[in-house]
């Protein structure tokens, strides 16, 4: 389960020293409780780990933001923590497909189900969510997926 490597890899930052780490696996950690705790006020059980790998691509994406606006406010030691604690979070999920992979998977997705037009586009998105959470940047995937949705 990815929560037991999660508290696997902060025992092993802790007695490394790793004072980086092991402040972003306790912020990982912080983040999955905060949302475990949400879901049992909803009569819902924890996360699964799909939806840790959601939230683990939705971290990636917060941090990326503030590198880039460090980077942008002449700040590049704060840019560099920020994509140092992206790499650790991303030790978790698995690896990124390219856009010539994902591309081929939209479209396989979108025969299988039969998507006829931009009213498909939710179905489709859903299936891809559901198969490749995680793997694919769903930002980049939703333009593809109306790309060939429109064009089909």
């Amino acid at each position: 389960m990815l929560r037991d490597d999660i508290n696997a890899a902060l025992k092993e930052a802790l007695k490394a020293q790793d004072k980086r780490r092991t402040s972003t696996l306790r912020l990982i950690n912080a983040a999955l409780k905060d949302r475990d705790i949400e879901q049992r006020g909803h009569g819902k059980d924890p996360l699964t780990d799909d939806e840790l790998r959601a939230l683990l691509a939705k971290m990636i994406k917060q941090r990326d933001e503030s590198a880039r606006i460090y980077d942008e406010g002449g700040r590049p030691e704060l840019a560099a923590q920020e994509r140092e604690e992206i790499g650790y979070i991303k030790a978790f999920l698995p690896a990124q497909m390219s856009e010539a992979e994902t591309r081929a998977e939209i479209a396989k997705v979108i025969a299988e189900i039969g998507a006829a037009g931009i009213k498909d586009m939710g179905r489709t998105m859903a299936v891809l969510k559901e198969r490749f959470a995680g793997a694919i940047d769903f930002g980049k995937a939703s333009q593809w997926v109306k790309e060939q949705l429109t064009a089909g």
